[in-house]
């Protein structure tokens, strides 16, 4: 199988971009696939050796599809992250004569786009039916595929170099500090160049009859000096209440500290489960 890398599309997606951005050592075809499902779905098949997706945006939180298809459907390890930072613009058709604001009657994008537009959307298209698709790209596509209906997408500038596209309004977005960050996901390593910043994701699932267990999980890492980047709650979905907690270390697997961390958490009762220890990288606007 070729080194194939499946990303949310159709082209000209942030998922895209998020992929060739990444810092990969190795030739390898970019391939859309139409959901974030399709693209887990496609690395466990073996249809791709790998998959880039959406996790976690600075605005609108956690991609919940891909932490729940992650931690109940595949069984993918995370090879990297990357932060991209995202700029939202709002797309039209090209047309003769420019379309003004007020004449928009449908706005339509991916369901992060369209929140992390909320406060535009409000204030200069009130009067726009407001759409969910799979995809910015797929709203590009669509808008462009319809040049004379009175519509607008939001999305990457990189659209309006694929359709025929043209930037209404650029930079959108309700906060300029707009990240997202992207797991890579694959069955096989991967080369790439060393991070000056390395995380190690675990997957922790508390025992029902330990009184403070999520406590004791945290007190393992904190006498040990562990810097602990995030933690969530995802529901187990076996009982109302039930959770796992997914937590974010601030260092790559090493022979001492978090084995031993681990061991003390499952010294609890505590079941835990590593889902990748990887590099991280960012990519700084405007660059």
């Amino acid at each position: 199988m070729q080194n194939k890398l499946a990303f949310l599309g159709p082209r000209g997606t942030f998922s895209e971009e998020a992929a060739r951005s990444l810092p990969i050592e190795m030739p390898i075809d970019y391939v859309p696939y139409p959901s974030i499902i399709e693209v887990l779905n496609a690395v466990a098949r073996d249809e791709v050796k790998y998959g880039i997706v959406p996790i976690e945006n600075s605005i609108e939180g956690t991609v919940n599809s891909t932490l729940d298809w992650l931690i109940h459907e595949v069984d993918l390890p995370i090879l990297a992250e990357l932060a991209l930072p995202i700029t939202q613009n709002l797309l039209v058709a090209k047309r003769g004569n420019s379309l003004p604001l007020s004449s928009i009657t449908r706005v339509m994008s991916h369901p992060q786009a369209i929140a992390q537009s909320f406060h535009f959307i409000r204030e200069h298209l009130p009067q726009a039916i407001v759409e969910n698709v799979n995809s910015t790209a797929l709203a590009a596509q669509t808008v462009s595929e319809h040049p004379d209906e009175a519509w607008a997408a939001i999305g990457t500038r990189l659209n309006a170099d694929i359709y025929p596209l043209e930037v209404a309004q650029p930079h959108i977005q309700d906060f300029s500090n707009n990240y997202t960050r992207f797991v890579l996901v694959g069955q096989e390593p991967l080369p790439l160049p060393a991070s000056d910043r390395e995380k190690t994701t675990i997957l922790v699932t508390l025992p029902e009859d330990f009184p403070g267990a999520l406590y004791q999980v945290l007190a393992a890492f904190a006498w040990r000096k562990i810097n602990l980047s995030r933690i969530e709650s995802r529901p187990t979905k076996k009982a109302l209440g039930s959770y796992f907690f997914v937590i974010d270390i601030e260092q790559k697997m090493d022979d001492v500290l978090l084995p031993g961390a681990f061991a003390e958490i499952e010294a609890i009762g505590c079941q835990v489960r590593q889902l990748g220890t990887y590099p991280f990288y960012m990519q700084k606007a405007g660059s």
